[in-house]
């Protein structure tokens, strides 16, 4: 069982902006290694601090070849931006751990360079294209206080609409 408690939607702190990592120590690699085993508990591809109350720019993710390789080895990012995007673009069916039951299509970028720190502060750089390079900018989306729902057109969030209504009710209950 994981040790992080999951936030789901309307948790404000999924709408807030995380801060900057300065310092690596011991205390950060327990948090990234929590993170991974909560991802893994609730069977995710991704996920970021905030999902689970932290405000600082930490993500996990799988390194996906393709949509079905979900026992991809993972990776974790401090401080994540994303500093190129591809014009080619394809849209996919998202989900989010922290909006159970519902998924929709999400038009992304289908390669992206990601400039981040590991996690014993060493910058990095990498490259990843189709389901890394979308899981990516996903999870990076969560630091800024972005979600996958906020891609959508108002046709579709009026189609979800009833379904995040349910979430907020249940959570404030």
């Amino acid at each position: 069982m994981a040790t992080l408690e999951l936030r789901i939607y309307p948790d404000p702190v999924l709408r807030q902006s995380c801060e900057k990592v300065e310092t690596f120590d011991k205390k950060l690699a327990d948090f990234a290694s929590e993170m991974i085993a909560a991802m893994d508990w609730e069977r995710g591809i991704g996920l970021a601090a905030p999902q689970v109350g932290d405000g600082r720019c930490v993500i996990v993710a799988r390194q996906m070849v393709d949509t079905e390789h979900t026992d991809a080895p993972p990776i974790v990012l401090v401080n994540p931006v994303v500093s190129f995007r591809s014009k080619d673009t394809w849209e996919y069916e998202e989900g989010c751990l922290s909006i159970p039951g519902i998924n929709a299509p999400v038009i992304r970028a289908k390669s992206v360079q990601v400039d981040y720190d590991d996690i014993e502060g060493n910058h990095q750089q990498l490259a990843a294209e189709g389901m890394f390079a979308r899981v990516l900018q996903h999870e990076i989306d969560h630091l800024s206080g972005r979600l996958f729902i906020d891609y959508l057109s108002t046709a579709a969030k009026s189609l979800i609409k009833p379904k995040l209504k349910q979430l907020a009710e249940e959570q404030s209950s």
